[in-house]
C-alpha cells in the first residue's frame, strides 16, 4: 500500500512539473524568459515549482481597469491638454507610440526642477506639503519606519489636523518591514493609508512578484514630485560604502494632471473609490511654465504591450547623436541590448553608467554579464564611484529626457507597475546632461584591456548568474 501511494505521488508530482512546463511554454512570452524556467523546472523540479507559483504567472492578460474608466481618463486629460501640441518631426513615433500603449497625452508648458540627493528632494516636499490647502496624495514602494519616514509622518498628521485630506498608497512587499502601529497611527488621524496589491500570505500569492515600484506626489493639483527616490533614511545618509546618489523631480503645470492621474487611477483600483467624480477639486487650472513637452507613460505587467521597453528601444532606435544612460541595474531585454550596441556601432555616443559596487551582488553578477559585447561595439562603461548610483536617467540626443523610477531591468519592464517622464526640451534635456557630465567627474571609465583582463572565474561566476537573469 505504502509503495502505491508512493508512485501515485510521484505519478502527480511529475504530471504537475510538466502541465506547469507546457503552460509556460504555451504562454508564448520570449524565449529568453521561457527557457530559464523551463530549466528551473526540470533541473530543481521541487523548488521550481514553487518560484513558478509565486514569481513566474503571467498577469499580461488581466485588467485592472475597465475600458470604459480608461477612456474617461484619456479625455479628460486631452480636454486639458488644450491647443494641440506641435511635436518635433523627430519625435512623433514616439509620441504615437506612447499614446497608443501607455495612453500617455502629450502634454504643455511643464516645469521639472531635478533633485540629485535625497536631502534637496525632502526639504523641497517638506515645502510643499507644508503649503499644501486641499489635499495630499503619496504614492511610494518604501516608507520606512525610521528617522525620515517619521517625520514624514508627523507632518502629514499635522496637515491632516489641519483639515487637509491626506491619502498614502504603498507597496505592501517593498513596506514589509513597517510595524503596523506606524500606518496605524496615521489612520488614527484620519489619513487615508492603502496597500497597493496587498499580500495577506506572502508564501501563498503570486501577488508577491507584481509590485508597484512607483513614487508619486501630489499636493492640492498644482504640485507633484516623481523619481527614484522612497522615503527611508538611506536616501539621505547613504550606504556604507558611499553617498546615495539618485535623481528626483518637483513638477508644475499640467504635467502635474497625469500625476494625479495614474495616483487617482491606482487609489481607485485599491480601494474602488472613484474620486474622478471629484475632477474639480483635483485637476485646477494650470498654468504654462515653459514651451517644452512631457509625456507620463505607466508602465505595468498587465496589457498586451510592454510599455515601458517599447518606448525606450524606440527611442534609442531613433537617437542620433548621444545616448547617456544612467541606472543601478542592467538586465536589458534582448531588443534594447542589441538596440543600444547597433547605436554605438553606427557612431552615436553611447555610454552607460552603473554603480561600481551594487546593493544587490546577485544581480550585479548579472549586470556585468552584459557588458563584454556592449563594450566591444563601442559603448562607453562607466562606473559610478562614490557610494550607490540609484539614478533611472536617459537622455537622448539634444531635446529628449526620460526618467522616472523604472531600472533598466526585467523587473521593471515586465513585472513591476513603474512611471516614466518622456520629456520634449531642449533646455530641460541640456540642464539634465550637465548633471550627468557631473557625474562622470565621481565614476572611472572601463577600458576594454582592464575588462577583459579580469579573472576567469568571474566571468563564469556572472555567466551563470545571467542564466537567471529574467527571473530577477
Amino acid at each position: 500500500m505504502e509503495e502505491f501511494l508512493l508512485n501515485l505521488f510521484f505519478a502527480i508530482y511529475t504530471l504537475t512539473i510538466v502541465g506547469t512546463i507546457v503552460v509556460v511554454i504555451t504562454d508564448n512570452r520570449n524565449p529568453l524568459k521561457t527557457m530559464p524556467w523551463i530549466l528551473v523546472l526540470m533541473l530543481m523540479p521541487g523548488i521550481g515549482l514553487f518560484l513558478y507559483f509565486f514569481f513566474g504567472q503571467n498577469l499580461s492578460k488581466r485588467r485592472i481597469l475597465s475600458r470604459r474608466m480608461r477612456k474617461r481618463i484619456t479625455m479628460q486629460l486631452r480636454e486639458m491638454a488644450g491647443d494641440e501640441v506641435v511635436m518635433p518631426e523627430t519625435h512623433r513615433t514616439l509620441v504615437h507610440l506612447l499614446e497608443n500603449t501607455a495612453h500617455a497625452v502629450p502634454l504643455r508648458g511643464s516645469r521639472l526642477t531635478p533633485y540629485t540627493t535625497g536631502q534637496a528632494k525632502m526639504d523641497a516636499l517638506t515645502e510643499e506639503i507644508r503649503r499644501a490647502k486641499h489635499h495630499i496624495h503619496l504614492q511610494y514602494y518604501i516608507i520606512g519606519d525610521d528617522g525620515v519616514g517619521n517625520a514624514l509622518k508627523d507632518l502629514l498628521i499635522e496637515k491632516a489636523r489641519e483639515g487637509v485630506k491626506v491619502r498614502i498608497l504603498y507597496d505592501d512587499m517593498g513596506c514589509h518591514g513597517v510595524r503596523k502601529a506606524f500606518f496605524e497611527q496615521m489612520r488614527r488621524e484620519g489619513i487615508e493609508v492603502c496597500s497597493f496589491l496587498h499580500v495577506h500570505f506572502p508564501l501563498l500569492t503570486s501577488k508577491f512578484n507584481y509590485r508597484n515600484h512607483r513614487k508619486i506626489v501630489v499636493i492640492d493639483g498644482r504640485v507633484g514630485f516623481v523619481g527614484g527616490m522612497n522615503i527611508a533614511d538611506r536616501y539621505i545618509k547613504g550606504v556604507a560604502w558611499g553617498r546615495w546618489r539618485d535623481t528626483h523631480f518637483k513638477m508644475e503645470g499640467r504635467g502635474v494632471a497625469a500625476l494625479q492621474t495614474s495616483f487617482l487611477s491606482d487609489w481607485s483600483v485599491t480601494t474602488r473609490q472613484d474620486l474622478f467624480l471629484e475632477e474639480e477639486r483635483y485637476y485646477p487650472v494650470l498654468e504654462n511654465y515653459t514651451d517644452g513637452v512631457l509625456q507620463l507613460a505607466a508602465g505595468g505587467p498587465l496589457g498586451k504591450w510592454r510599455v515601458l521597453l517599447q518606448a525606450d528601444s524606440l527611442a534609442i532606435a531613433h537617437a542620433r547623436k548621444r545616448i547617456w544612460i544612467q541606472t543601478p541595474y542592467y538586465l536589458p531585454s534582448d531588443v534594447l541590448n542589441s538596440a543600444l550596441q547597433v547605436a554605438a556601432l553606427a557612431g552615436v555616443d553611447v555610454r552607460l553608467m552603473l554603480p561600481e559596487r551594487a546593493d544587490v551582488r546577485v544581480v550585479n553578477l548579472c549586470t556585468r554579464s552584459f557588458l563584454d559585447d556592449m563594450m566591444k561595439a563601442g559603448v562607453k562603461i562607466l562606473f559610478y564611484k562614490a557610494g550607490f548610483l540609484h539614478s533611472k536617467l536617459m537622455i537622448i540626443d539634444d531635446d529628449l529626457t526620460i526618467a522616472g523610477s523604472a531600472n533598466m531591468d526585467f523587473r521593471s519592464f515586465e513585472h513591476n507597475f513603474e512611471v516614466n517622464a518622456f520629456v520634449y526640451d531642449r533646455k530641460f534635456t541640456a540642464r539634465m546632461a550637465e548633471i550627468y557630465l557631473n557625474d562622470c567627474c565621481d565614476c572611472r571609465e572601463i577600458t576594454p584591456n582592464e575588462w577583459f583582463r579580469r579573472p576567469r572565474w568571474k566571468r563564469i561566476l556572472e555567466s551563470f548568474a545571467r542564466l537567471f537573469a529574467p527571473l530577477m
